[in-house]
């Protein structure tokens, strides 16, 4: 086994132990409440993130039955107001015009959680503070102290630096196992993933 194979595998598995599991129920808290509340999921991110919120829209649309968006996915829409009204406001424009309002909640998936000085995914910022203003809920999945989400998420579970060499691939992988976590919790599952139905009739 190759030294760096042997290094992601032991910093998986450290990084697995050490994330505050009452951050993820805190998490699960707040989905209850906006679902129950008949509010939306709008799932932000950037880079690999982006690809992160699109597969948890589909997940939680799927399996815990919540209306769910991530503004990345338009990307006639997404395009064109980065080339119109800048790169900061695309995602929060788009939330606007989707009327985000306090029965909804904002999710983040980032490795930093955005910031505006220095400027690092300075969408998620405008978002959340938009969010912030209409009273809708913020909820984060991000890495280090979690930068402007984690200041002002009502629910934040940041993923631990094991690494200083690894710290985005073990963030951004780590998103998906912390969604897939919650969107199979017994309290907002609805509907079985097709593997596990497919067995259970076996």
């Amino acid at each position: 086994m190759s030294e760096h194979t042997a290094l992601f595998l032991r910093a998986l598995q450290e990084t697995s132990g050490e994330i505050d599991q009452t951050s993820i129920q805190k998490v699960i808290d707040v989905l209850t409440d906006v679902r129950d509340g008949g509010g939306r999921i709008f799932f932000l991110g950037i880079g690999g993130s982006a690809a992160n919120a699109s597969h948890a829209v589909n997940d939680f649309r799927k399996i815990a039955g919540i209306e769910c968006y991530a503004p990345s996915d338009n990307v006639s829409e997404l395009t064109a107001r980065t080339n119109d009204d800048g790169w900061e406001s695309c995602y929060a424009n788009s939330l606007r015009v989707s009327r985000l309002s306090a029965q909804d909640a904002v999710f983040v998936f980032s490795v930093g959680g955005g910031s505006m000085a220095p400027d690092i995914s300075t969408p998620i910022v405008r978002s959340l503070e938009l969010a912030t203003n209409v009273g809708a809920r913020i909820l984060g999945v991000v890495g280090r102290d979690g930068g402007y989400t984690a200041q002002v998420a009502d629910a934040c579970v940041i993923i631990p630096t094991i690494h200083e060499d690894l710290i985005t691939p073990l963030v951004e992988a780590f998103q998906a196992v912390v969604w897939h976590l919650i969107v199979s919790h017994p309290r907002l599952r609805l509907n079985k993933a097709k593997w596990e139905s497919t067995l259970a009739l076996a």
